[in-house]
């Protein structure tokens, strides 16, 4: 049987300037993921989960959220759960 695993990545969220306001409670609010900064057109955002899927997926609910003009993943990584001693949920 295969172990549990942990995925985390890291994306890049470009905004429409005018917007950035409800993207980013937008994206705050959502589960496995958290801001750790940006600018007044883009979010640098962590999101986790169990799988390499969840992970696009929660990536393409970003992408569809209205004023979002892009989400693209810039790396991932995944380790064993027992191996992990933090994380963001």
């Amino acid at each position: 049987m295969r172990k549990p695993r942990w995925h985390v990545s890291s994306a890049v969220v470009t905004v429409a300037p005018d917007a950035m306001p409800a993207v980013r409670d937008r994206v705050a609010g959502m589960d496995g993921v958290e801001i750790h900064g940006g600018d007044a057109t883009r979010l640098i955002v962590t999101i986790e989960g169990d799988s390499t899927g969840r992970l696009g997926d929660r990536l393409t609910e970003i992408n569809l959220i209205k004023g979002v003009l892009a989400a693209s993943m810039v790396f991932e990584h995944a380790e064993d759960k027992e191996e992990t001693s933090c994380r963001l949920t």
